[in-house]
């Protein structure tokens, strides 16, 4: 007997210390899911973020494949005991959640569940999400929920903890945008007074050599001169500006990291669903990953804004001593072939022209309602 609590609170602790150690707010959701489904023994776990339009911003599930999860189509709405949840701050434990009035039913794809244990992660007065159990695994009372009082007191801990847990991710998300933010102002500044003088100077000089070309072609010629050394001042002021505006995070993470942490930002932000899968990538030159890291993320603003895309699926592989880079989004489409104009508009040249100055290559396949694959390859170094 004496093995049971410890064990049960080495759990409890455990599941605890995950949490808290978490600090992208994704991460710290699917931490929570799969703490709550493990502590309680439940097949099935989900978590619901709301977003202010009646859906979810954010939907994490745990024991549902990524294949069922694909199938099950769109984020749920806030209807039925979904909406119930977020709106009482009470827990709702049900015998069978089919029985309920309140139930509407779910996809072909979902899975079959019937007991049903759920309740709100709140923070003082704002509620940050509703947590839901379904099918306990264990041996149900006839008529009754595998789910019992301990279960749902049990719950209630973990989700007292949660919502910390995410307050706090929350605040370091913000805090780490606000740094970036605040960076980008002090270079743009920099940027602006540096390079403005040399262009004010530059411009004088030449009206200066436009009026003496003819009465002093000595002079002139100088000050041409002269306009020459402030043009190739000003390059080297911006080369310097672009070279410190290269993410930090690639030096410091490299480009697997930097762009597993971009889409989990993107895949938080829009109700389309962003994904990542890298296998065996080496480090490349810096300006390899900066060109695919900039690529990327032209091509998921190209999925996310102008395709209506509801998955976006982003892979980096390796391929002999270089990587390829791969988008791929189910949305709208276009044709290739006939959008000159398109293709500037969805930076496909100039993401043609990051990939070549690496000695890469960057090829598009699309058509009209059946998505679009923007692929990078890179040499490697």
């Amino acid at each position: 007997m004496s093995q049971g609590p410890r064990s049960g609170l080495y759990a409890v602790s455990s599941a605890l210390l995950a949490m808290s150690s978490q600090l992208e707010v994704r991460d710290v959701l699917k931490t929570i899911v799969a703490s709550a489904r493990d502590l309680l023994d439940a097949e099935y776990a989900a978590l619901g973020v709301p977003d202010d339009h009646g859906g979810f911003a954010q939907f994490v599930v745990d024991g549902v494949s990524d294949e069922q999860w694909k199938a099950i189509g769109p984020l749920p709405r806030q209807h039925g005991i979904l909406a119930a949840m977020l709106q009482k701050a009470e827990p709702e434990r049900l015998a069978d959640v089919r029985e309920d009035p309140r139930f509407e039913g779910w996809p072909a794809a979902h899975p079959d569940m019937s007991d049903f244990l759920g309740l709100p992660i709140r923070y003082g007065d704002e509620t940050l999400g509703a947590l839901f159990l379904a099918n306990k695994n264990c041996a149900k009372p006839e008529g009754g929920c595998g789910f019992d009082e301990d279960d749902e007191e049990l719950l209630s801990i973990l989700a007292q903890h949660a919502a910390i847990a995410l307050t706090n991710a929350r605040l370091y998300e913000r805090s780490r945008e606000l740094t970036i933010a605040e960076e980008r102002s002090r270079l743009a500044h920099e940027l602006h007074d540096a390079v403005s003088q040399k262009l004010f100077s530059l411009r004088l000089t030449a009206q200066a050599a436009t009026a003496l070309v003819d009465r002093d072609p000595v002079r002139a010629k100088g000050e041409l001169q002269q306009v020459a050394a402030l043009a190739a001042e000003a390059a080297d002021e911006l080369r310097a500006a672009v070279v410190e505006l290269r993410p930090a995070a690639l030096d410091e993470d490299g480009l697997v990291a930097t762009l597993r942490t971009h889409i989990q930002v993107l895949d938080r932000a829009h109700s389309a669903r962003v994904t990542f899968e890298s296998a065996g990538v080496r480090a490349l030159p810096a300006a390899q990953e900066e060109a695919m890291l900039r690529v990327a993320q032209e091509a998921l603003h190209n999925a996310l804004r102008h395709a209506a895309a509801d998955h976006v699926a982003v892979t980096l592989e390796r391929r002999g001593p270089g990587a390829v880079l791969r988008v791929t989004d189910d949305g709208r489409g276009f044709d290739p072939r006939a959008t000159r104009r398109a293709g500037r508009h969805l930076g496909l040249v100039s993401m043609r022209d990051r990939a070549g100055g690496v000695g890469g290559r960057l090829t598009v396949a699309s058509e009209p309602g059946k998505g679009t694959t923007i692929e990078m390859e890179v040499p490697g170094g």
